[in-house]
């Protein structure tokens, strides 16, 4: 192998034979790899050879050859019967084994032979062993084959692999392989190289397995040993050569001659040792030995084992096994199992995890050792620390309890004081301790086999008593408070809940006696169980929408109750100023032997009852007797409540005392629930000693109060002891006499909770509130008593009753009946109607008007209105409801529309204007009318835009069709753009523009015309004034009319032409008069002066030495390069046209008959001496055109002649003749592919034909559009220049003027186009002059044609006047009868409706008015403010709205007001804060000036310092230099002092205005106070003007929210200018401070100037303190302002939805808003009740939590001893057991 793998690469595998035959010495591998020798693996081996092919092995087979022999004989018998042997003359026989290689001289006489005609045959050698394959030689009696595989197998068969295919023809018998190259030293390709047909003898085949050109890298890879590695090979033929004659020929005979035949076989290779051996040892049961053989057992060294040294051997498995390489042995190395083990395994997990160090793993550790080395002990033993690791005795049992102990008893296996082990000690479960884990920890129990060892003690923390083991050790039992229950600690005892950390460990339910069923409540919530409609954790509270009764709830009004004879019912107002004594709409007169019977039939629970009676007493003395009868409806039953009943308590007496307004009788009366009883009130006798005539008293009402001593609320359990605490609680407090009194006073909470109870224990519950939906303003009652919130007005429990003097009841509450005092009897209305009790004369709802036809009251007077109206104005008398189209204020002239005479005997009345329809209708075009002089008929009066006797025409300037119903007249809207006299000015059908003025156009005249510009709408149209010469020629259709832009007048310039009127070149251009736009200058940058140029001429200005118009050439009678060299011209005078020459030449321009660059000889043509210069004869000039002709030919033949020469004589035409020749192809190749050339040539005939026709009927066709074309042009022409024609006149003038502004320009602009302009415009005048005389004076102009027009119109009008007349007069006569019948209409209802009218009276004659009636002024008179008609709510509404607006607006003033305000106080605290920023900059200014000077200080001391240490300073420079620090000024004197002292107070001082700063940031706050204030009272005034919707309401809050906001906003900026300014006093005391020190610290001798900053020091601080304190009183008063406004604010907003509620009256859309406000209002109760309620809770559980946290802190603080001292102890145990001996 060495010599193999060497440098070289790989040698020829039969060289290395020569190398290797010689075995090495076993030592050899001591020193690294060794290898076996190698050989041929098939000596020894012929029986492990076979074929699946040999000729005659059943019988001799004959067989020829092919090739031509020196015998004769050319065909022979196989016979293979028997193996090949000479000596018994069997050389016919041709088996297998005659391949392998014997170097006998008779190596031609024997081969392998397959049988005839067989192709595919297999050759496979099948070895003991892996081996080491080289290369393959086989030699072949016959041809080669055509082709043939070679495949190997390195598991004895199972899987193959291919070496490589051979064949002749590759892509024929292997298509799907490769020919190569190969590129890897592993590619598998078909070889054609050894399968050719030649030599037909002798041929040979070589395989190697690793080619010789690629180089070997890593010869010991896994791919190439795999690549070497072989336990059989195959080699399959697969196909024969033949002559082919097989083919022609299928007889026997043919085929004897083709068949496989090899000499021998060589199959090179070596024992497969992977580097561990040098030599190899037969194998077993393999057969003889014989020299030479290459045998397979390895002779293993390296501590390996194996047929090929494949495996460690026992024992020797420390290191993975590897194949030797190189001078590596990778020797297999001995475990070490401390001598426990002698066996083990290698794990390449362990070698990999040791850092690849040692993988060995010892099997079947003894001793009770375990682990890789059987270093370690088993589970349950531990390292005895005394022993050595290879003692037998290492390892000891351990002692642990196998149920306390983690792992079932495991102990730690050694010491190791990193890890925390040592050895032999127990690990206990988490919950177990003890030396033998056999324990449960404190708070545990139950020692088992679980994972834990022992389970907590499950005891409740809050319940468990504090302190020691919480639970017994075996049990688990929890040691309990005193009212905590249960296993774990964790219940309450019954009747309590909220198990905690109290003393006790629960709290009591105390559940309500009356809102909760039972005492019993939730462990956890302590909430109740509560009766219907109650809440809350006691139950103590009611649901919104319910209540709880008062004690005299049960109250019976005696005005319902039966009265007796001679009782009556006096009902009474409420006072406006105070609560009412009595309740209900009044009280009940009593005589003196009168009585009153109530009815109850609502008892709520069966129990007694107080009866108590509240009066009125009227009479100074006692009312003596009132005798009080109970009437029950039957018998009492045995089991009934109230069986202790006795006959006196349902008949008492009693007396009514004149000072009381109530009474209780002496005993209780027992009712029961669900049963109707009758209490009848008899009052027999006033008093025996009175003599007052007819006594009476005033009864109120009766209430039942229950008998409260008798409830379980207040009664004692039996066995228990204390008295009745609660019934002494309820008499001490006095809570039954606050329900006696109408009047009640405040309730202390105590009673109302009392209250509370029992009337949830009576009625089981809460009562719903049933508040009415109309005289309610919610549905949600007060909780305590259960009265609603009533409308205005609205009276009663449940708001559904009018209050007395109000009626009316509605969603709106009750209106007050507000009955005249004069003209009513009592204050009282009827509770329907609203209408009161009049006197005689009175009259009305309120008895506060005189009756219908009279006004005046009280005095009361007839009205007075011509017989036209009945009723007139209460107070004023005007009629109202004038009838019959008359007005004013008694009906005496007409309305607007009408006409007539009214006085009083005329017998006229008011007529209709018929102008043209009359009053009422569609088409009424006047105001008014008034009858003529001479006739009957009335004049119309035509408003705007009308005319004619009937207004029915529109007038000029107007548009419309008054002829139709509904039709009117309108203005044109042209802008003011027409004549408004002129008739034709517009189209009077459509209103369109006909004539526009002022040069405008448009349907509206709102453009300028084109060639115009302005602004049309004000008549300012000018006309566009354009230099024709600068604008583009599109925009100018003809000489001196251009267009521009209509709005500002720029016309259209040509290119850099510039100027509104497109006058001017831009900068930097010349040449306008291009008619192209303006040339660029284009001067020479370097050679001019600049980049303008001559507008006319171009020129730039030049610099010395340069011309041209640009500058870039040389200057006059100069020609050459200016940037080279200027050269003069040198012409000829007399002989150039002008002086300057060619610029680039220089040659003169000569003139005729002169030639030569100077122009100084004559020219061709002429003879002479110049400057006599002669014309030569004619025909020297016809001769020389010949001349010059024909040698212009002959150059030209000259050139073709050359040009043949070099390309042929085809060469000039060779593009042509290609074309021509592929033409003629493609010709050909048509032809020859399309059969129906004939056909096709007719059709494109037929074709050519049909486009010449299309083509002609196109020209046709174009030619009629153009004649069209043109006509419509001549058309519309013609209908401009109608139109034109009367502009032009106007024109004219102006053209003129603007022609001569141009002639003007043009002749100052272009010199050369002046004269040809001004002909131009000439020309173009005449012709203008002459179409304005054609159209005024020429036959058929358009002015002649006007009138001949208007001519044959006015004959047509002649013609039909008189049928126009006649149906003039029959329409007017339709419109009278129409009129007639109109005035006879019945309007009653609608006028009843209109104007609130009441049915039955006359309209007019009503204060109320009607539809057509007139005031005395002759306005309409149409509603008032008694009536309730549509119009007078209208104007109602409208008034109101306006007047809300008008107070929004003041309130929004207000606020803009307040706003500038805050604004001004911002600004000044602003200023206060640059105030106080300057002094801060001022004050660092000086701290830096010090700081510079005690910087130069610092220096001078430092260089004196260096001065007076340097070695060289002589004596005489250090006493200058004292001398001159000696000079040096300090403040000793007291005056100097004195000065500095009084400087450093001043600039102190200076913070004084600090002081003032602060005062003016506190004016500020106080400004910023009074702003809220006046914020608050802009609020309110804008509150109280929203009287109509909730909306405006909600924006004058959110406008003074946002003032409130703004006026925060300047307290919030004002406090932090006053911590700015502080902050800046500091800044300023602390660079005051440091000035000081520094000043200080300089003098070291200015104590009094200390004593002054200091006190300084301590003003600022002073300052600064009272600053702060003026902070927080803004802060507070800010916050008190806050409150006051938010409570305002609520206050305002609920006294709005008040009023808002009452002016919805009959609105449903008010009622709606009403309703959601209800609703809105209803939920905000429900979440603030709910958010109450949770506050309260998170009140409770904050102080629980603080409690919680407080006692935790403490366990902490003891948890925390613990652990301490815990650590202690274990700190002290590991210190113990380290150093403990075993």
């Amino acid at each position: 192998w060495g010599v193999m793998w060497g440098s070289s690469g790989l040698l020829g595998l039969w060289r290395l034979q020569d190398h290797i035959s010689v075995p090495e010495l076993s030592d050899v591998c001591t020193e690294g790899s060794c290898y076996p020798a190698t050989g041929d693996l098939l000596i020894g081996r012929a029986h492990q050879l076979s074929s699946t092919s040999t000729c005659g092995l059943t019988r001799p087979e004959p067989f020829c050859i092919v090739s031509h022999l020196q015998e004769e004989k050319k065909c022979f018998m196989c016979d293979s019967v028997a193996p090949y042997s000479e000596p018994d003359n069997q050389t016919g026989s041709h088996r297998i084994e005659n391949v392998v290689t014997t170097f006998a001289p008779n190596r031609l006489k024997t081969w392998w032979q397959s049988e005839n005609g067989v192709e595919n045959v297999t050759i496979q050698l099948n070895l003991e062993a892996e081996f080491h394959f080289t290369h393959l030689i086989m030699t072949f009696k016959t041809f080669r084959p055509a082709a043939m595989v070679i495949e190997r197998s390195a598991d004895f068969g199972k899987t193959w692999n291919v070496y490589r295919y051979f064949a002749y023809d590759c892509e024929t018998s292997f298509p799907d392989v490769s020919v190569g190259p190969m590129k890897k030293v592993d590619d598998v390709i078909c070889d054609s190289r050894y399968s050719d047909i030649e030599p037909s003898t002798e041929g040979e085949v070589i395989f190697r397995v690793l080619d010789p050109a690629f180089r070997i890298h890593d010869p010991y890879s896994s791919r190439i040993q795999n690549m070497l590695k072989i336990t059989n090979l195959r080699v399959k033929f697969t196909k024969l050569h033949t002559l082919g004659d097989n083919l022609l020929d299928s007889r026997m005979e043919i085929k004897e001659k083709y068949y496989y035949a090899v000499y021998d076989m060589v199959v090179r290779g070596n024992c497969f040792c992977y580097g561990h051996a040098s030599e190899c040892a037969p194998v077993q049961e393999t057969g003889s030995v014989r020299e030479g053989k290459v045998h397979g057992h390895c002779m293993c060294n390296h501590n390996t084992k194996g047929l090929n040294c494949e495996q460690c051997q026992d024992f020797y498995h420390d290191l993975p096994w590897r194949p030797a390489e190189g001078r590596n042995t990778n020797a297999c190395k001995k475990c070490n199992c401390n001598q426990h083990s002698d066996l083990c395994h290698f794990d390449i997990a362990v070698y990999v995890a040791s850092g690849n160090v040692s993988g060995g793993v010892c099997d079947g550790c003894q001793h009770n050792t375990t682990g890789y080395n059987c270093e370690q002990c088993k589970p349950f033993f531990f390292q005895h620390p005394e022993k050595d690791v290879r003692d037998p005795n290492i390892c000891q049992p351990c002692s642990c309890d196998p149920l306390g102990t983690l792992n079932g008893g495991i102990c730690d296996a050694r010491t190791d004081i990193r890890l925390g082990l040592i050895s032999g000690q127990c690990r206990c479960k988490v919950n177990v301790e003890g030396e033998r884990c056999n324990r449960c920890k404190q708070a545990y129990y139950g020692l088992t086999d679980s994972s834990e060892g022992c389970k907590a003690c499950t005891c409740s923390l809050l319940g468990t008593v504090p302190g020691g083991n919480p639970c017994d050790s075996e049990t688990g039992n929890c040691f309990c408070k005193r009212l905590v229950v249960g296993k774990d600690c964790d219940l309450c005892v019954s009747e309590h809940w909220g198990l905690s950390n109290d003393m006790d460990g629960c709290r009591p339910c105390d559940c309500d006696l009356g809102g909760a069923i039972n005492n019993q409540c939730d462990q956890l919530t302590g909430q109740c169980l509560c009766r219907d409609h109650m809440f809350g954790r006691r139950c103590d509270q009611v649901e919104s929408g319910f209540y709880f009764v008062a004690l005299d709830h049960y109250t019976y009004e005696a005005e319902d109750a039966k009265l007796g004879p001679g009782v009556l019912v006096v009902s009474r107002p409420y006072p406006q100023d105070h609560h009412p004594t009595w309740t209900g709409i009044g009280l009940v007169n009593v005589p003196e032997g009168a009585f009153l019977e109530f009815t109850v039939d609502n008892i709520p629970h069966s129990m007694e009852y107080d009866i108590l009676i509240r009066y009125e007493p009227q009479l100074p003395d006692q009312w003596e007797e009132l005798l009080m009868t109970v009437m029950r409806p039957g018998p009492i039953r045995a089991d009934s409540r109230c069986i202790n009943t006795v006959p006196d308590d349902d008949h008492q007496m009693i007396s009514l005392h004149p000072g009381s307004r109530h009474v209780a009788l002496p005993r209780p009366v027992c009712f029961e629930s669900g049963l109707n009883y009758t209490i009848r009130l008899s009052l027999p006798l006033y008093s025996a000693l009175s003599d007052v005539q007819s006594p009476y008293t005033l009864i109120d009402s009766i209430v039942l109060m229950p008998h409260c001593k008798n409830l379980d609320l207040f009664t004692t359990p039996e066995g228990e002891s204390g008295g009745n605490s609660g019934w002494e609680t309820f008499q001490r407090y006095r809570c039954m006499e606050n329900s006696q009194s109408v009047l009640e006073t405040p309730m202390t909470d105590i009673c109302q909770n009392l209250i509370f109870s029992i009337s949830a224990l009576l009625h089981q519950g809460a009562k719903e509130c049933q508040c009415n939906p109309q005289g309610s303003l919610s549905t949600v009652c007060n909780m305590s008593g259960g009265q609603c919130q009533c409308r205005p007005h609205v009276v009663g429990r449940n708001c559904d009753r009018c209050a007395p003097a109000t009626f009316q009841f509605g969603p709106s509450g009750c209106k007050e009946c507000n009955c005249d005092a004069q003209g009513s009897q009592s204050p009282l209305c009827d509770q329907l109607t609203g209408q009161c009790v009049c006197v005689s004369g009175a009259y009305g709802r309120q008895c506060n008007r005189c009756l219908p036809g009279y006004w005046g009251f009280p005095a009361c007077r007839p009205c007075s209105c011509n017989g036209y109206a009945e009723d007139c104005d209460a107070h004023t008398g005007q009629c109202l409801n004038c009838r019959d189209f008359s007005t004013g204020h008694n009906c005496d002239r007409c309305m607007d529309g009408y006409y007539g005479d009214l006085t009083l005997g005329s017998g006229d009345h008011c007529r209709p204007c018929m102008c043209p329809d009359g009053p009422g209708s569609l088409r009424q075009f006047a105001g008014s009318c008034f009858r003529g002089d001479n006739s009957q008929h009335a004049v119309c009066i035509c408003n705007t835009g009308y005319k004619g006797a009937r207004c029915n025409e529109c007038s000029p300037g107007y548009f419309g069709n008054p002829h139709e119903i509904g039709g009117s007249c309108q203005p044109c809207e042209c802008n003011n753009n027409i004549d408004m006299l002129d008739p034709e000015s517009c189209n009077a059908q459509t209103g369109e523009c006909l004539r526009c003025l002022y040069h405008s156009e448009g349907h509206a005249c709102e453009n300028c015309m084109i060639g115009y510009y302005g602004n049309a709408l004000l008549q300012d149209c000018r006309k566009c004034v354009c230099n024709q010469l600068g604008s583009d020629s599109a925009s100018c259709p003809s000489s001196g009319d251009c267009h521009c832009d209509r709005s500002s007048g720029q016309c259209h310039c040509l290119p850099r032409v510039i100027g509104q009127h497109c006058d001017r070149c831009a900068p930097d251009t010349w040449n306008m008069a291009s008619n192209k736009g303006c040339q660029a200058c284009d001067c020479d940058t370097k050679h001019s002066y600049g980049t303008s140029c001559n507008e006319i001429s171009g020129q730039c200005s030049c610099m010395p030495g340069f011309g041209g118009r640009t500058c870039r050439e040389c200057r006059e009678l100069f020609w050459g390069d200016p940037e080279v060299k200027c050269h003069e011209c040198d012409c000829e005078p007399s002989g150039v046209t002008q002086p300057q020459c060619n610029k680039d030449n220089g040659h003169c321009v000569c003139v005729e008959g002169v030639s030569g660059p100077r122009c100084d000889s004559c020219a061709r043509g002429f003879s002479g001496t110049f400057p006599n210069c002669q014309r030569c004869h004619q025909c020297f000039a016809e001769w020389d055109a010949v001349i010059g002709q024909l040698t212009n030919q002959t150059h030209r033949l000259a050139n073709k002649v050359n040009a043949i020469k070099m390309s042929g004589v085809s060469g000039p035409y060779r593009k042509s003749i290609d074309s021509m020749e592929r033409s003629v192809s493609d010709i050909h190749t048509i032809l020859n592919q399309n059969p129906a050339s004939q056909p096709l040539s007719e059709i494109q005939q037929l074709l050519e034909e049909a486009n010449d026709l299309m083509g002609s009927l196109s020209q046709s066709l174009n030619h009629t559009e153009k004649i069209l074309l043109n006509v419509q042009e001549e058309k519309s022409g013609m209908e401009g220049k109608l139109k034109l024609l009367m502009a032009d006149a106007q024109k004219l003038e102006q053209t003129v003027q603007d022609i001569m502004d141009q002639i003007e320009f043009i002749r100052n602009s272009d010199v050369r186009g002046a004269a040809k302009t001004v002909t131009k415009y000439f020309l173009q005048s005449r012709v203008a002059e002459e179409r304005a005389n054609a159209s005024t004076t020429d036959p058929d102009s358009p002015i002649e044609n006007s009138a001949k027009l208007r001519k044959l119109t006015e004959e047509k009008m002649n013609l039909t006047r008189d049928d126009f007349l006649r149906k003039h007069t029959e329409y007017a006569q339709r419109l009278d009868d129409l009129a007639g019948q109109i005035q006879t209409l019945d309007l009653t209802e609608l006028s009843h409706k209109t104007c609130g009218n009441p049915a039955g009276q006359d309209s007019c004659s009503s204060p109320c008015g009607g539809l057509g009636c007139v005031n005395a002024e002759g306005g309409p008179m149409c509603g008032g403010e008694a009536c309730d008609g549509v119009l007078t709510k209208v104007q109602s509404s409208w008034q109101k709205t306006f007047e809300s607006e008008q107070e929004i607006l003041n309130a929004m003033e207000e606020v803009d007001k307040l706003a500038k305000m805050v604004s001004e106080a911002k600004q000044k605290a602003d200023q206060a804060k640059m105030s106080a920023h300057n002094v801060f900059m001022k004050t660092n200014r000086t701290k830096h000036n010090i700081d510079e000077s005690n910087e130069e200080l610092r220096t001078l001391i430092q260089e004196i310092r260096d001065f007076l240490t340097e070695d060289g300073a002589d004596l005489e420079s250090i006493e200058k230099v004292a001398n001159e620090v000696l000079a040096m000024q300090m403040p000793t004197t007291r005056e100097q002092l004195q000065n500095l002292t009084d400087e450093i107070r001043k600039m102190v001082g200076e913070l004084g205005n600090v002081e003032t700063i602060l005062q003016q940031s506190n004016d500020d706050s106080e400004r910023a106070e009074n702003l809220l204030k006046q914020a608050r009272q802009a609020r309110c005034v804008a509150s109280s003007a929203v009287k109509e919707s909730a909306e405006m309401v909600k924006q004058v809050l959110e406008e003074a929210q946002r003032a409130q906001t703004a006026a925060s906003s300047a307290m919030q900026q004002a406090t932090d200018d006053i911590k700015n300014t502080n902050k800046l006093l500091f800044s300023v005391k602390s660079g005051t401070s440091d000035v000081e020190i520094k000043l200080g610290n300089a003098t070291r001798r200015l104590q009094q100037l200390d004593e002054d900053v200091t006190l300084l020091r301590d003003q600022t601080l002073n300052a600064t303190l009272s600053s702060q304190h003026t902070i927080q009183d803004a802060m507070s008063i800010r916050q008190i302002v806050k409150e006051g406004i938010d409570s305002e604010i609520k206050d305002k907003y609920s006294t709005v939805e008040q009023r808002i509620a009452q002016k919805g009256s009959g609105v449903a859309e008010a009622k709606k808003r009403a309703e959601l406000l209800q609703q809105e209002a209803k939920e905000l109760l429900l979440q603030a009740s709910d958010k109450l309620q949770i506050l309260k809770e998170l009140e409770k559980s904050f102080e629980e939590n603080h409690r919680a946290l407080e006692l935790k802190a403490e366990q902490l603080v003891a948890l925390e001893a613990s652990v301490k001292e815990l650590l202690q102890q274990i700190s002290h145990k590991v210190t113990v057991y380290s150093s403990c001996l075993f």
